[in-house]
């Protein structure tokens, strides 16, 4: 019997991440179990290879603002796990969790035993402990961010308002396959019969394989460039300001409380989602909301600014996609400053591109480093090999452990210059503690 909250995160982090065969069976069972808490609620689902974190925040920013009750499920936790179950932006209690865990351990329990591939894995307890609490919270709209891929995530049981589509690039190719076409037909599997689906800016091999499946689906194709429009005003602005147009919102102009300019394009697609919830839902879309919404949104660990001066700034670039929006909003917004960079990569991850994405910028100083990684099936690269191949202006420095990594860059910066700490989330999470205790 779990009897602690300690107990409870032992249990979810002790399960299985992953089963050989993909499928949706096992999550329908265990949710059959539970009374089909995910049934009768309203959600946008939410997915893509970067942004859409992002997009979950300013679309829960600017839906409160609306005045409406919203529940939230992202991942992965940039500091403690319950910030992945929010209702109205508070994180579900220790209580709380610690009673619905209580309630689906019996189950799992039951149906390890039953079932021939085992139960639940750990991301469906996840999912199934989200499900239960927005069951008991009935909030008007669930944003509901898919964990991998699309088609055979564990939050694909839901018919939603509205799904969203951010980003498709190159991530997760064990899981979800080695070209464009394979991950974008993996993100597609969140589009459903007749339901609109808000599209950003895709590669067009992507593009063709989800615009195909919406078609096939008669579901309504709301896309960046096409439907809705959105430009940076302000050049070299670390919070940029945007300028949103649709056939319902005509020439919006809102500053982002979120810093970089990837962010651009994932307001727009914030903005296109909520409007398409409300148009859904019949609600009318206040103006005001929207732009107070986006101007206060924030969100851990993306460019989040931890310093003034100088300026320091932690982003979890951790991907290729990622680490290559982040050299563009260097290239816009610190051209005209020293940047040092202090990064720390996951193994299976495209780290070589990504440390030659870095090097290639003429005032980064690239410092490279490693952390404890968050298992031993999934470690921290060693990016100390291959760096000597790497064009760069600067040679590329190491540090044996990230904290020094810090000290020493500190002593090599003046007040003008910037430090970013990017590179996986959960380095983010642990060089956060540091600067937020």
């Amino acid at each position: 019997m779990i009897k602690t909250y300690e107990e409870a995160l032992s249990f979810i982090h002790g399960r299985t991440k992953f089963k050989k065969l993909p499928t949706l069976n096992r999550m329908k069972r265990f949710l059959k179990e539970l009374g089909d808490p995910q049934a009768g609620l309203n959600y946008v689902h939410i997915t893509g290879t970067n942004g859409k974190g992002s997009v979950v925040a300013m679309m829960r920013s600017v839906l409160l603002e609306q005045g409406l009750t919203v529940g939230s499920f992202t991942s992965p936790f940039i500091t403690r796990f319950n910030e992945r179950i929010g209702y109205n932006g508070v994180q579900i209690s220790d209580d709380d969790l610690l009673r619905l865990v209580q309630r689906i351990e019996p189950v799992v329990k039951k149906l390890d035993c039953e079932l021939p591939t085992g139960g639940p894995t750990e991301f469906e307890i996840d999912a199934a402990l989200m499900f239960c609490y927005m069951a008991e919270k009935k909030p008007d709209v669930v944003l509901l961010e898919v964990g991998i891929g699309g088609l055979y995530d564990s939050t694909n049981v839901i018919t939603p308002i509205v799904s969203v589509i951010t980003t498709v690039g190159w991530d997760h190719m064990k899981y979800l396959g080695d070209t464009l076409t394979k991950i974008a037909t993996q993100k597609a599997g969140i589009i459903k019969e007749q339901v609109p689906v808000v599209i950003g800016d895709l590669p067009q091999e992507a593009r063709e394989t989800i615009i195909n499946d919406a078609k096939r689906k008669q579901a309504p194709i709301c896309e960046l460039g096409n439907e809705f429009f959105v430009q940076k005003i302000h050049r070299h602005q670390f919070l940029a300001k945007i300028k949103y147009q649709s056939p319902q919102i005509h020439c919006l102009e809102a500053k982002l409380g979120l810093g970089g300019d990837y962010q651009v394009e994932n307001a727009a697609v914030a903005i296109a989602a909520v409007e398409t919830f409300m148009k859904q839902q019949e609600l009318t879309l206040d103006r005001h909301a929207l732009i107070k919404g986006l101007k206060e949104t924030t969100w851990p660990g993306r460019l989040e600014e931890v310093n003034e001066v100088p300026l320091v700034l932690l982003d979890g670039a951790h991907n290729l996609p990622g680490i290559q929006a982040l050299v563009k909003t260097i290239k816009e917004d610190f051209a005209e400053r020293e940047v040092y960079i202090l990064v720390a990569i996951l193994a299976d991850k495209q780290y070589d591109l990504m440390l030659g994405e870095l090097a290639s910028l003429g005032n980064v100083h690239l410092v490279v480093t490693h952390f404890a990684g968050p298992g031993p099936k999934r470690p921290s690269a060693d990016l100390k090999e291959g760096i000597s191949d790497i064009p760069t202006k600067y040679p590329v420095q190491v540090a044996d452990e990230w904290q020094l990594g810090i000290s020493e860059i500190a002593r090599q910066m003046n007040a003008e210059d910037v430090m970013i700490i990017t590179g996986s989330l959960y380095f983010i999470s642990d060089v956060r503690k540091l600067f937020t205790k």
